[in-house]
């Protein structure tokens, strides 16, 4: 009996995130908006994001701020020699007809110096930058600390 509960779950269909969801900016579509839960806040958050440049014409992200975080910053993840390391990058170009994703062990956004812990279940504003598009706040939805993102499928 337990195993035809279990099975029975496991064929209900997922709801997609929130996060899933797509904000319109002009020609850009963001979604897949997302954060990890923090342990206190002694140690930076995260968030990644989709976005998708539906336009003619290159745009490219240029900043990010959140009440979540005093100093967020867009880094990258870079692996050289065998050594592993994430330097800050002072923007990230969004070409026309392109989707550019930060995510796990790519681009993505440093938190430094958190507010308060960032709770799984829990939301925060996020407003991305870009040069064309200007100012486009979101919501990011914080998974599990161990989440490997939104299932969107």
């Amino acid at each position: 009996m337990k195993l035809l509960f279990v099975l029975s779950l496991l064929a209900i269909p997922g709801t997609a995130s929130a996060a899933c969801e797509a904000v319109q900016a002009g020609d850009l579509a963001v979604s897949g908006v997302w954060s990890r839960a923090s342990i206190g806040t002694s140690r930076p958050g995260v968030v990644y994001v989709t976005i998708r440049n539906d336009g003619v014409e290159d745009d490219t992200l240029t900043g990010i701020a959140t009440p979540a975080a005093a100093m967020p910053m867009l880094h990258e993840s870079v692996m050289e020699d065998g050594i592993a390391t994430m330097p800050h990058v002072m923007a990230i170009p969004v070409p026309a007809g392109a989707t550019v994703a930060l995510e796990p062990g790519g681009l993505h956004a440093m938190l430094m110096d958190l507010t308060a812990p960032l709770k799984e279940g829990g939301t925060f504003p996020v407003t991305l930058t870009f040069e064309r598009a200007g100012p486009v706040t979101v919501e990011a939805e914080i998974l599990s600390l161990a989440s490997q993102g939104p299932d969107c499928g």
